[in-house]
C-alpha cells in the first residue's frame, strides 16, 4: 500500500496582497549610484585581485560565474547584478529556489519577505495563491517549451505573461511524439494534467509585472545570460500550492543543472564567485566540476586555472592555503570553504556583506566592458 499523502488542494490559499512584507523593492534596493563601500585594507586588496582575475577571464572569453543565496535578492541587489551583466562582466548567474521566489515577488508586487514564525503559527506561511500559482505555472509551461527553471520564470516576468496550449494541442503532441520523442510526449502529458486540473483556458495569459526593472531573472533572460536555479524539493513555498508538479519542475531544474555544468566545463582560466550560499553553490559546483574534469581528462586536459572567491558573513580564521583544518577545528565544518578548497585552482575567502562585495566589484571593474 502506498503511504498516505497530504492533500494540497484542501489547503486554503490567500491572495499575496493579504500578506505583510518586510521588504519593498523601491525603497530597499541598492542603487548603482551608491558610493564605493569602506572596506578593510585586506578586503580591498582581495577584491582588487578578484576584479583583475575577472578582467583576465573576460579578455580571454572565459566564464565568470556567480552563485548566490536568496539574501542577495532580499538585500535589493538586483540593480547591481543587472549592471554587471549588462556590462558583460558576469556570464552566468545561479541561485536556489528561494532566490527565484523573492526576485519574482519583487517584480510582481514590489514587495517580498514574510514573517515566517508568525505565519507558520497561523498556518499561513507560504500559502499564497499568486506566488504558488504563477511560478509553478511558469515552470509547468516552461518545461514543456524546453526552458530551464530560471529561464521559465525570467521569460514570464520579461514577457509579462504565458502562452497556454490547448488540451487538444497537447493530446496531439503526445500522440505524435510518443514513439520517436517520449520525453516530449511526457512533458506534454504533464502540462495536459495541469491544464485539466486547473481548467486553464488556452491562449495568452497576461501576468503584469510592474516592477520587472528590478528583476535579475528578467534582465538575464532579456540579455541572453544563463540564470539557473538549483532547488531542493520541499524547501520553497511554491511546493505548498497544488499547481506544483515536480515532474515538470524536475525537467526544468535538470536543464539548469546541465547548463550550469556546461559553464563549469569552461571554467579553466575563469572565475567563480560564491556569495552567501552555504549549501547549494558548493554542492552543485563539486558535481559539475567532477563531470567536467572527467570529460577534460578524456581529451588529455585538466581543469586547474580557475579562481574561486567565496564570501559569507561567517568568520573564518583558518588559512585554507595550508590545506584543510583538523576535524576538531570548527572551520572544518564551514562547508562552503571546505568544499571549494578541494576543487583545485585558487580559492580565497572574504568575510563580507554581499552588498559591500558586489558594489565594490562594480566600482573596481568600472564602466568599461570587457
Amino acid at each position: 500500500m502506498p503511504y498516505p499523502q497530504l492533500d494540497r488542494f484542501a489547503v486554503r490559499m490567500e491572495p499575496l496582497k493579504a500578506r505583510k512584507n518586510k521588504k519593498t523593492i523601491e525603497f530597499d534596493h541598492v542603487s548603482v549610484d551608491s558610493p564605493m563601500p569602506q572596506l578593510t585594507d585586506g578586503a580591498h586588496r582581495l577584491l582588487e585581485q578578484t576584479a583583475e582575475r575577472i578582467r583576465e577571464a573576460r579578455a580571454n572569453s572565459r566564464p565568470v560565474m556567480v552563485a548566490f543565496g536568496a539574501h542577495s535578492i532580499k538585500n535589493g541587489l538586483g540593480p547591481v547584478f543587472l549592471r554587471l551583466i549588462e556590462r558583460g562582466w558576469f556570464t552566468h548567474l545561479a541561485t536556489n529556489g528561494a532566490g527565484v521566489i523573492h526576485d519574482w515577488e519583487f517584480a510582481y508586487q514590489g514587495q517580498s519577505c514574510e514573517d515566517v514564525q508568525a505565519m507558520v503559527a497561523e498556518g499561513r506561511f507560504g500559502n499564497w495563491q499568486d506566488t504558488g500559482f504563477n511560478i509553478n505555472l511558469a515552470l509547468n509551461v516552461g518545461a514543456y517549451e524546453g526552458k530551464g527553471y530560471g529561464e521559465s520564470v525570467g521569460a514570464m516576468i520579461e514577457n509579462e505573461g504565458l502562452d497556454i496550449p490547448s488540451a487538444d494541442e497537447l493530446q496531439t503532441v503526445i500522440r505524435d511524439s510518443l514513439a520517436d520523442d517520449p520525453l516530449k510526449a511526457a512533458a506534454a502529458a504533464d502540462l495536459l494534467y495541469i491544464v485539466r486540473a486547473f481548467d486553464l483556458p488556452p491562449g495568452r495569459r497576461e501576468i503584469p509585472h510592474p516592477w520587472k526593472q528590478y528583476s535579475i531573472q528578467a534582465g538575464a533572460y532579456r540579455l541572453g545570460v544563463p540564470f539557473t536555479s538549483h532547488p531542493m524539493i520541499g524547501h520553497d513555498i511554491i511546493y505548498n500550492h497544488p499547481m506544483n508538479h515536480c515532474a515538470s519542475l524536475g525537467r526544468a531544474a535538470q536543464r539548469d543543472f546541465l547548463t550550469y555544468a556546461e559553464s563549469v566545463s569552461r571554467i579553466d582560466g575563469g572565475v567563480y564567485l560564491s556569495i552567501g550560499s552555504a549549501v547549494m553553490s558548493p554542492m552543485v559546483f563539486e558535481k559539475s566540476l567532477s563531470l567536467s574534469q572527467n570529460l577534460a581528462i578524456q581529451q588529455g586536459e585538466h581543469i586547474d586555472g580557475h579562481y574561486i572567491l567565496v564570501s559569507d558573513l561567517a568568520e573564518s580564521t583558518w588559512d585554507w592555503s595550508h590545506g584543510e583544518p583538523p576535524e576538531d577545528n570548527p572551520a572544518y565544518y564551514l562547508r562552503f570553504n571546505k568544499s571549494f578548497n578541494r576543487m583545485g585552482g585558487t580559492m580565497r575567502y572574504l568575510q563580507a556583506d554581499n552588498r559591500d562585495l558586489l558594489l565594490s566589484l562594480m566600482h573596481l571593474l568600472g564602466e568599461d566592458t570587457p
